[in-house]
């Protein structure tokens, strides 16, 4: 008899059609948008202040939820959505070095130093709520 094996990553799945975005809770949505769009490149897509907004960079799109949406009610044990945490967005820089003395003279918070793998470097900055942001340059490729 033989044997027939499927990936399930080749399967299309009934239900999940793509990522929409990463949702990130924040205390302020307009802070929240100036941040991302002045420091990291991001482009306004869409917003309802004070309590949400948008924000995309190429396919990429990153949720702002405020106190007042609907993606950041209490959940129904009454645990309360914060920002911060350690999962993250991670977005893929060039001359990370450079990058990282940029926004060091914009005032941008830093969660650690640089830390350099044998798959390339990276760093952590931090949103103005403490959510995280990893700023990963790949190793050069002989």
């Amino acid at each position: 008899m033989a044997q027939t094996s499927t990936s399930r990553e080749t399967q299309p799945h009934a239900f999940v059609v793509s990522i929409h975005g990463v949702r990130y809770q924040v205390k302020d949505v307009a802070r929240s948008v100036a941040f991302y769009t002045t420091h990291l490149g991001f482009t306004l897509q869409h917003q309802q202040l004070p309590a949400f907004a948008s924000v995309t960079l190429g396919d990429a799109t990153i949720l702002l939820s405020g106190p007042g949406a609907s993606g950041s009610r209490p959940l129904p044990d009454g645990r309360r959505q914060e920002p911060g945490g350690w999962n993250r967005v991670v977005l893929k820089v060039k001359e990370l070095p450079t990058c990282i003395t940029e926004l060091k003279k914009a005032g941008i918070q830093f969660r650690n130093e640089m830390e350099t793998g044998p798959g390339g470097r990276q760093i952590q900055v931090e949103d103005p709520d403490g959510n995280p942001i990893e700023l990963f340059e790949p190793a050069a490729r002989s």
